[in-house]
């Protein structure tokens, strides 16, 4: 019997060495001519993916778009040609680690240098003097209250926040609800860097799909194009440290829930109540507690974590109608 084993496990040796190079898959067209819109800066030895489109002629506005976990710029893709209409400039980049950036090993992955890649974008755009309206979703809603606390204390190097428009962030700690693979990666010590490796697409597949809704599930080549952004650089294997981002918040609650508190600045949050990670009525009622100050779209029944991909018409309108509201 002990000898059966020793021949299974020197059998299986060489597939998990072949699995475990598996490349990433290839760009899909869409993904490619996204990425060969866009271009680089540098942020501490790290090349930043972003993407700046000129588009109305007649406005000086600029909105900057943020996005969530785990994905990427591309997650804005639905809703791009839109804003382009309305703004002179519609720009969105890649964060540190995520989508088409540089993602580094053995690094510390934090918000607060989220925003200031933020930033030095800004800066490197020649907007440092430019009033710039934010769109942040998930992950993007805790860099842009970053960002917000940076301008309300008026920090060196702050960008000037015209609007802030969040959706669908873990806004709150206390009515936020990681999945349970977050969950591992975040607190799985020496058991992370085993999960990270063994994550495919099918695994990725099915986490992601728990946070759409049943009816405006992305189709395979959607998620596709997610896995392979998030396989670029070897994405998947510093998912464990990003995710340290969700102790972050509990770290800085009082920081960055102030942030909202104390705005000055119109603000005003975008919700597909299905989310299962901030989950309606609780986080809503929340939000309508803590910030009475903004205003508050909510997208229809069906629409899910991800408001923008599923309802991009809805998403499109409730935001464009809260920009020309001021």
């Amino acid at each position: 019997m002990k000898e059966w084993w020793i021949q299974v496990g020197l059998l299986t040796v060489p597939f998990l060495a072949v699995y475990l190079h598996i490349p990433p898959p290839n760009f899909s067209p869409a993904l490619h001519t996204w990425r060969s819109s866009g271009t680089f800066f540098t942020f501490r030895g790290q090349q930043i993916f972003y993407r700046d489109s000129y588009g109305a002629v007649g406005s000086s506005d600029v909105v900057i778009l943020l996005h969530g976990f785990p994905t990427s710029s591309y997650d804005w893709y639905k809703i791009w040609e839109g804003l382009m209409q309305r703004f002179h400039r519609v720009i969105s980049l890649d964060f540190i680690g995520f989508g088409f950036s540089d993602k580094p090993r053995l690094h510390r992955y934090s918000i607060l240098e989220q925003a200031s890649i933020v930033e030095a974008m800004i800066s490197h755009l020649g907007l440092s003097d430019q009033k710039v309206n934010v769109l942040s979703h998930d992950y993007g809603d805790t860099v842009a209250q970053e960002l917000l606390y940076r301008y309300n204390h008026k920090r060196t190097g702050h960008i000037n926040i015209g609007s802030l428009c969040l959706s669908n962030g873990g806004i709150f700690p206390e009515t936020h609800y990681p999945r349970l693979i977050q969950k591992l990666l975040k607190d799985g010590g020496i058991f992370s860097p085993v999960l990270t490796r063994l994550m495919n697409f099918y695994f990725f597949y099915k986490g992601m799909s728990e946070v759409f809704g049943p009816h405006t599930q992305p189709s395979e080549a959607q998620y596709w194009d997610m896995w392979t952004a998030l396989r670029t650089n070897d994405g998947n294997l510093v998912i464990d440290s990003i995710l340290q981002y969700i102790n972050q918040r509990k770290k800085y609650r009082e920081r960055w829930v102030g942030a909202l508190i104390n705005a000055s600045v119109p603000l005003h949050l975008i919700y597909g109540p299905l989310d299962p990670v901030n989950p309606h009525p609780e986080f809503l009622d929340h939000y309508k507690t803590i910030i009475p100050k903004s205003t508050f779209t909510v997208l229809d029944d069906h629409i899910s974590h991800y408001p923008q991909l599923e309802d991009p018409t809805g998403f499109l309108n409730a935001y464009l109608h809260f920009i020309n509201s001021f």
